[in-house]
């Protein structure tokens, strides 16, 4: 359908963006991701100061497009009632480590400089939606030969043209997106018209936002789309989007621009992208300006989330498993006197401080030493200062990683690190949303291939096992194989333990003692207190997820 209104029925005309791109589109890169975990990108910020502030939208500052991430830093936007993560993140998986549903995926079609960045903006603004995930096909254009980039320098490539953009990549991306999996998407470099060595993870949401000029033009695309708008803007004001833009951020003069709008840009509109209006499912005239039509379309997302929502059920995983014996996978260490002894102080709540870090560090060294039995040796023979040989063994991956769970999973690295010599570390903040009940990923930093490596996750202690749910879900979407993968923690209770060992069968469990049951609160009883606050001699945040003890369903 065509959503229009008059000039009395539109709100006071407010100042929008102005569009850039690359040399066809004109929309730049929406490409919104959280960095890589090795880029170095993250800080820890958002742990301390939740979010950081940034404007509603990116400065408007001249300056020449370079890349295709143009827009990409800080991946979120700040609205007057809420702050949206445009980076998303995996959605929340149910007890058998599936997705419930998936992504929600709005395809936004327009010729170039129509205001797609402006429309997406409008709409994420208004779902109100806090995971958003906002792809352009800008970072998709094909790497140009020798002989196309002395074209593109002379203005005379066509970037317009469906050739220019590598739609096989771009279906394979948007397939796993909808499916919640966590994504690479290339950076594309529009000075030597190629892709960077590095690229950009992005993970799933319950939206997804995708626009580009030729959004509508690849039947397999049409597919992946819940939803197609296109933005239909007048030529002329288009054309004059496109000359205020590069001659005041690319200084390039008027009589280049206009022949390359009427050799490239004006025919591929005529030719390739008008004629997909036909598959939209709504046309918004004038772009971000026509609320009228930006309230249909929210209205439209908001009633399909509802029919597709589908929440967390926590008691679920209380009756799933009871009088199940525990799974093969899990290795409680032996209860030895000494060790008995210890769970005997930490666990007394009149014991200071001092002496619970103390006993609590000796217990994570000794669980760490046990861990690490488990993992996989090959024999091998060295040569002894004497000239003899000694038949031994070695580890046979590649190495080891640690990933603890902040920020009680934090204070297990140390012991880690005193064992395991130049061990590389990786961190994973998760917290719960009191509007849903549900684990989110705020912050996430892991070492760079570490899909090759054996993964030590740490965790003081495991009550539901929904944190540890999500972790190992993020794990998973980083390719890490299952059975490389290795959960720590001091204490758990059996619930959290069958949660874990169900959804993923294959993940060692390790940890030095099993409580049997966690009460109304889903607080392991008998128990050890809030972890995190007894450490660091703190009280936590209200929607700190601490080890998924206290975690407020």
């Amino acid at each position: 359908m065509e959503a229009t209104t008059s000039s009395s029925d539109s709100k006071p005309e407010e100042q929008q963006p102005t569009d850039e791109g690359a040399d066809g589109d004109g929309d730049g890169d929406r490409s919104m991701s959280r960095s890589d975990s090795g880029s170095g990108d993250d800080s820890l910020d958002g742990i301390t100061n939740r979010v950081p502030r940034c404007p509603l939208t990116p400065s408007l500052s001249p300056q020449t497009r370079t890349t295709s991430r143009s827009k990409t830093e800080p991946p979120l936007l700040r609205t007057n009632k809420r702050t949206i993560y445009t980076a998303g993140r995996p959605p929340w998986y149910n007890v058998t480590g599936t997705t419930f549903k998936e992504a929600f995926v709005i395809g936004l079609c327009g010729g170039s400089a129509s205001g797609k960045t402006t429309v997406a903006n409008k709409i994420i603004e208004a779902l109100d939606v806090p995971w958003v995930v906002l792809l352009s096909m800008d970072s998709f254009y094909k790497v140009l030969n020798k002989e196309q980039q002395e074209l593109a320098a002379k203005n005379e490539y066509n970037f317009d043209h469906p050739d220019a953009f590598d739609f096989e990549l771009l279906v394979t991306v948007l397939r796993k997106l909808k499916k919640g999996k966590s994504i690479k998407v290339p950076v594309y470099d529009f000075t030597s018209h190629c892709r960077r060595k590095e690229w950009k993870t992005v993970y799933g949401a319950n939206v997804v936002i995708f626009e580009g000029i030729l959004a509508f033009a690849n039947k397999e695309l049409l597919k992946l789309l819940d939803m197609k708008v296109f933005v239909d803007t007048d030529s002329d004001i288009r054309l004059i989007r496109r000359l205020k833009r590069d001659i005041s951020q690319r200084g390039r003069n008027i009589s280049g621009i206009i022949k390359q709008y009427n050799k490239f840009v004006k025919p591929a509109f005529e030719q390739y992208i008008e004629p997909t209006v036909q598959s939209a499912d709504i046309v918004v005239p004038r772009g971000g300006e026509n609320f009228v039509a930006l309230d249909l379309i929210v209205q439209h997302v908001h009633s399909q989330l509802e029919k597709r929502k589908l929440r967390w059920d926590i008691s679920a995983l209380a009756s799933a498993h009871q009088g199940q014996p525990l799974p093969k996978t899990l290795s409680v260490m032996e209860s030895t006197p000494q060790v008995r002894g210890m769970h005997t102080i930490i666990r007394n709540k009149e014991t200071n401080r001092d002496e619970f870090i103390f006993y609590s560090k000796r217990l994570m060294r000794l669980l760490i030493e046990h861990a690490l039995s488990f993992l996989p040796l090959k024999p091998v023979s060295v040569e002894t200062p004497q000239g003899g040989v000694y038949d031994g063994k070695r580890l046979s991956g590649k190495r080891i990683t640690g990933v603890s769970i902040l920020r009680a999973g934090e204070t297990m690295e140390q012991a880690l690190m005193a064992v395991c010599k130049d061990i590389r570390l990786g961190k994973i903040l998760i917290q719960t949303n009191h509007d849903t009940g549900e684990p989110e990923l705020h912050y996430l930093r892991l070492p760079k291939d570490i899909s090759e490596d054996y993964v030590i996750l740490m965790d003081s202690t495991v009550s539901t096992g929904a944190a540890a749910l999500m972790a190992v879900r993020v794990l998973l979407d980083h390719d890490v194989a299952e059975d490389k993968i290795f959960l720590l923690s001091l204490l758990m209770a059996e619930m959290g333990v069958h949660s874990v060992a169900y959804a993923f069968p294959k993940v060692r469990i390790i940890t030095t003692a099993v409580d049997k049951e966690v009460n109304d609160q889903f607080h392991i009883i008998p128990g050890i207190g809030n972890f995190g606050d007894r450490y660091f001699g703190t009280d936590a945040p209200s929607d700190w997820c601490e080890s998924d003890e206290g975690m407020d369903f």
